[in-house]
């Protein structure tokens, strides 16, 4: 089993850089580069600075789910895991690597089935606030391809139905209840107990991560639109209400590393559909990805420094 995951997340690198290969042969590879060359490391430096304070926000998001629960680790621990967490994000497949390692050290913590479901929840009320702020700008938004409008409604509607669906609670287990313990959300299996901490941190928590999220997606689109800016796109930053949560979709499938590739693809005809070069577009995706994986290094060198502590105690 182990050797099968092992030749998974191997194929999924292999598909990562694949893709992000000939997206750059078909592009420009040249072109891309010089524009990275020229890139404003003000901007740059500026749109790092605000991913930390989005990490801090989430901390902040993630610990009211877990007091709802009744867990209350510290605050200290939650920023750690975070900055670690963001770090093997960009490093394994998908976008959400790094939820199952803040998993797995909070669950030496505390309970695992509060780890798992406030991780859940966490990430979909990121998801639910980037639709709504999507959703709300859209009509003031003038200029993007009817096809792109609808899309975007489309998808948004149906992600804002199932993840109300999904904190209801109620009505899962109605139609799970009479399925195998093993998968039914109702009773007392393990998934059921994993859900039932998805569906318990309680109402106020609930709105006060959504609340929170709403904060973290301003940062989240405006570290997209600096990274923009440093390229040299200049886009109206309206856009980016719409494309970002889209571009963020990409992230939770299970195909790419940290997005390479997926997200340069998905973000062509987006930008391309007001006027963006292909060659700029992915200058400004891999500059998040860039931006991501230095802060991504605060993590590395947290994760690095435990272990080697851990080492020289034995």
């Amino acid at each position: 089993m182990k050797a099968r995951q092992r030749w998974l997340n191997l194929a999924r690198v292999a598909l990562s850089l694949g893709t992000l290969a000939l997206l750059l042969h078909q592009i420009g590879g040249d072109e891309v580069a010089r524009i990275l060359r020229r890139a404003d490391l003000r901007w740059l430096g500026l749109a790092a600075l605000l991913f930390l304070v989005g990490i801090v926000v989430r901390v902040f998001r993630w610990r009211a789910l877990l007091h709802g629960l009744g867990v209350r680790p510290p605050f200290g621990l939650l920023l750690k895991l975070y900055l670690v967490g963001n770090f093997f994000n960009t490093i394994l497949p998908s976008g959400f690597g790094g939820d199952v390692v803040r998993v797995l050290e909070l669950a030496q913590q505390d309970r695992q089935a509060a780890a798992v479901g406030t991780v859940v929840v966490d990430r979909l009320t990121g998801i639910l606030s980037l639709m709504v702020l999507g959703l709300l700008v859209l009509p003031f938004t003038h200029g993007l391809a009817p096809w792109l409008v609808w899309m975007f409604i489309v998808i948004a509607v149906a992600g804002l139905a199932g993840g109300v669906l999904l904190l209801e609670g109620k009505l899962l287990r109605r139609i799970t209840a009479r399925l195998p313990r093993a998968i039914s959300l109702a009773g007392e299996g393990k998934l059921a107990g994993i859900y039932a901490a998805v569906t318990g941190s309680g109402a106020r928590p609930v709105w006060l991560a959504l609340g929170l999220s709403t904060l973290f997606n301003l940062v989240n689109i405006a570290v997209y639109w600096l990274c923009g800016l440093a390229v040299g796109m200049t886009v109206p930053l309206g856009f980016y209400f719409v494309f970002v949560p889209l571009l963020s979709l990409t992230l939770l499938i299970p195909i790419s590393v940290g997005g390479l590739g997926a997200r340069d693809w998905v973000a062509q005809p987006l930008f391309g559909s007001v006027g963006v070069p292909d060659a700029v577009a992915a200058g400004m995706t891999l500059s998040v990805y860039a931006v991501t994986l230095a802060v991504g290094l605060i993590g590395f060198a947290i994760y690095l420094m435990e272990g080697i502590a851990g080492l020289l105690k034995k």
